[in-house]
């Protein structure tokens, strides 16, 4: 439930750094996503993207020490 959370807070922030990195390298005052839709899309996909990592990095962690509380390898 945390990652949810957390990736929907993360991937909502990551638009504004993927979009004020663009707005750099063009050189752009504002973009323009053409609507709400587009929006949500691009927000839906740095969810994923970023519930994907945090994923990832709770598994280590978990495994991690899982691994460290073994000690029979």
């Amino acid at each position: 439930m945390f990652r949810a959370a957390a990736a929907g807070v993360l991937g909502f922030i990551l638009i504004f750094v993927e979009s004020m990195i663009v707005m750099k390298l063009k050189g752009y005052a504002t973009i323009e996503f053409g609507g709400i839709a587009p929006f949500i899309n691009v927000w839906a996909m740095n969810f994923f993207f970023v519930f994907a990592i945090l994923t990832q990095l709770t598994n280590w962690y978990g495994n991690k020490n899982r691994l460290e509380e073994d000690q029979s390898y």
